[in-house]
């Protein structure tokens, strides 16, 4: 059918199917219920696909499993008995493995334990490549939504912290899915304990859909917060930066030091800026877009308060957004910097061209002035040779007038010298003027 179909349609483009198939790629688990998810997320900047398939080798695989496999950056394997889930992203993987939960780990139960029943075994858990950045516990009880007791229930199973949750999945008709309620606390154990509490009647597809946005929405939110750390750190940088630039536009406006030296702090100033921006845009980059999937998380779950809880998104928002301020308005800070510094060296820089423009105007005036002189020298020495021309012509005949008298002419040499000299002198002059003109013309 499918050979058939494209008989009609023109040649595909060579990206066609893994752009179409890439919506695919990373599917949600599906798992009956009760159930319990153990989630543990690392930071891969030192990790390889290749150690991380080292890694999973040592699950109790029913096959062999290839590295070819793990390239589309997600895996699900299925081993006797529960599930584990590999994903890898740009700066973290995912591991979750879903299985059965503990007997002794039901609903109402004081603190299960839960660390030494991960169905992998804790020194595989302990060895996954990576550092923890988040690591949850996550039951889904196919029961308790409409228990009385259910609050006092959940406090004993998630431990010690204010409980928060909402309803989620809220419909036209008032009613939810699910309920869930967590206190977003790290255990002693590492993790954190999420509770839901689904309608009896909850799909595998619907229950894996729940887990996959709720530990989304938890380790969204943990990276978008990597950057706090370091806009707090950079505040005190920026802050020194702003006093410099500061100094040397004050500097540039007194005029109190030389435009090279001016420059040089300048272009100091500038590289230190872009440095900070080269190594720090792409993390502030990144907890915007963090925090953007957080946003869309949390309007996905269509929470609905529940009784006497506050919501999960209103506790994240109301903690999560001021640090979100902060990384903005530092980013924002550094960005302003970076223009400010820019605006500065383009001022002295304007301030430099024009001193040379002054520079080369007086140079011109000079060379105007020498040229000047060079003309009216020129006019003097032509008059001088004009004069010298017209003593060299007339001498010339005076000899030839003599010559002729010699020769038995009987002339007057000298008369006719004389009479010739203003002949001379005006040809000498026309020609002079005449080569002028040909002059200018070329």
């Amino acid at each position: 059918m499918n050979d058939l179909t494209l008989r009609y349609l023109p040649t595909d483009d060579a990206q066609r199917l893994v752009l179409h198939n890439e919506i695919h790629t990373r599917p949600s688990a599906t798992f009956g219920l009760p159930a319990l998810l153990v989630y543990v997320a690392v930071l891969n900047s030192e990790v390889s696909v290749a150690d991380e398939f080292a890694h999973l080798q040592h699950l109790p695989l029913p096959n062999p499993l290839d590295i070819e496999s793990m390239k589309g950056n997600f895996l699900q394997i299925k081993c006797e008995g529960f599930k584990v889930i590999w994903e890898r992203h740009s700066e973290f993987t995912r591991y979750t493995i879903v299985q059965a939960l503990p007997s002794h780990a039901s609903f109402g139960s004081d603190l299960p334990e839960l660390g030494s029943h991960v169905a992998t075994g804790t020194d595989w858990l302990r060895n996954i490549p990576g550092r923890t950045i988040t690591a949850i516990h996550l039951a889904m009880f196919n029961q308790g939504m409409d228990d009385t007791d259910a609050f006092a229930k959940a406090k004993r199973w998630l431990g010690e912290g204010t409980v928060i949750g909402a309803k989620m999945g809220r419909t036209s008709g008032g009613q939810s899915h699910s309920h869930l309620m967590t206190t977003l606390k790290v255990g002693p154990d590492g993790f954190e304990r999420i509770l839901v509490l689904a309608a009896p009647e909850t799909s595998e597809n619907r229950a894996g859909r729940i887990a996959q946005r709720l530990l989304e929405l938890e380790t969204y939110r943990v990276m978008s917060m990597l950057s706090l750390p370091l806009a707090k750190q950079l505040t005190i940088k920026l802050g020194q930066t702003e006093v410099q630039l500061v100094d040397i536009t004050n500097r540039l406006e007194k005029k109190e030091d030389s435009d090279e030296v001016l420059l040089n702090d300048l272009a100091s100033l500038a590289a230190q800026v872009e440095s900070t921006t080269a190594v720090h845009s792409f993390r502030f980059s990144a907890a915007r877009a963090y925090d953007a999937i957080v946003r869309e998380r949390i309007a996905e779950m269509r929470e609905e308060p529940l009784s006497g809880m506050q919501t999960v998104g209103e506790f994240m928002q109301r903690r999560l957004a001021p640090a979100m301020a902060t990384v903005n308005a530092t980013s924002d800070r550094l960005a302003a910097l970076a223009e400010r510094v820019a605006r500065a060296s383009a001022l002295l820089r304007t301030r430099v061209e024009i001193a040379v423009e002054e520079d080369n105007q007086q140079l011109l005036e000079k060379l105007t002035r020498g040229q000047a002189l060079q003309l009216k020298l020129q006019a003097t020495v032509e008059g001088l040779s004009i004069a010298a021309i017209t003593y060299y012509v007339v001498s010339l005949i005076l000899f030839l007038g003599k010559a002729a008298n010699a020769g038995g002419a009987h002339i007057n040499a000298e008369l006719i010298a004389g009479l010739c000299t203003p002949v001379v002198l005006l040809a000498t002059w026309r020609t002079t003027q005449h080569i002028h003109s040909r002059l200018k013309d070329v």
